[in-house]
């Protein structure tokens, strides 16, 4: 009796299983027919905008693209600018080979035309997301030519050499700098030469001291003897009315004029 239990609730659950599995089938058959409707219609755009883009002349690009950035209508204006950057390699369209759309992670659309064109195959890629009524409008235009390997290897010397160039010219400009300090310091020290030097200060002479201190020669009694007796005999009168007080040394230039 409990085995036969165990094998209905057994059969039960294959059953509900079973039926959860065509639920999921369905519900996945109806999401692909949705995409494939959004795919469809994402795939005539992207063509649509392809082939009437590169079938405008240059003149009325460059006019429609200064248009676009004037109204600041950016997604008109980069698909504009894509195209006017890679026209000249790629050359005139030719046809498109395999249109395919997909939706990416973060849940906007992406759909990828691989045409030919007259000098190589070019990927254009447009990007859509959900518009506010619920319609899908682009965002984003991109052109990217399928260059060869040799174009890609002349390419990538170009750039290197450009590179390179660059920072050579940059060494060598900093080491011309470099060896005009040179003539710089050359230049300041004529400048400094050729200045008319300022006269030194004067230094100052310190005043003879005053003679404080003056050889008091009164003391010497015979020298003021003989000049008591010259001095009376000079003016003929006695020399006791005669007193000398101070005697002082004349200079030596007076006597040698004398």
């Amino acid at each position: 009796m409990k085995q036969n239990i165990k094998r209905l609730w057994l059969m039960v659950c294959v059953a509900f299983s079973l039926l959860a599995l065509t639920a999921c089938s369905a519900a996945e058959t109806e999401t692909e027919q949705l995409e494939e409707e959004l795919s469809e219609f994402l795939c005539n755009d992207a063509e649509k905008t392809l082939v009437e883009c590169t079938g405008i002349s240059v003149d009325k690009l460059e006019e429609a693209e200064a248009k676009a950035t004037k109204q600041k209508d950016s997604v008109s204006a980069g698909l504009f600018s894509s195209w006017l950057g890679v026209m000249h390699d790629t050359g005139a369209f030719v046809e498109i080979n395999s249109t395919t759309a997909k939706m990416t992670e973060d849940g906007t659309y992406e759909c990828i035309i691989d045409a030919s064109f007259a000098n190589r195959k070019v990927e254009f890629k447009v990007f859509y997301e959900d518009g506010v009524d619920g319609e899908v409008i682009p965002t984003s235009y991109s052109f990217t030519p399928e260059y060869t390997t040799g174009e890609k290897l002349a390419k990538a010397g170009m750039n290197t050499l450009m590179g390179m160039g660059t920072v050579f010219m940059v060494l060598i400009f900093i080491s011309l700098i470099i060896s005009c300090f040179k003539f710089i310091n050359n230049f300041e020290n004529r400048a400094k030469a050729s200045a008319p030097q300022a006269a030194p200060a004067p230094v100052p002479v310190p005043a003879p001291a005053a003679a404080a201190e003056e050889e008091n020669l009164a003391d010497d009694l015979e020298l003021v003897a003989v000049i008591t007796a010259a001095i009376a005999a000079f003016d003929n009168t006695s020399a006791d009315g005669l007193v000398v007080r101070s005697i002082k040394r004349a200079p030596g230039a007076k006597w040698k004029r004398a």
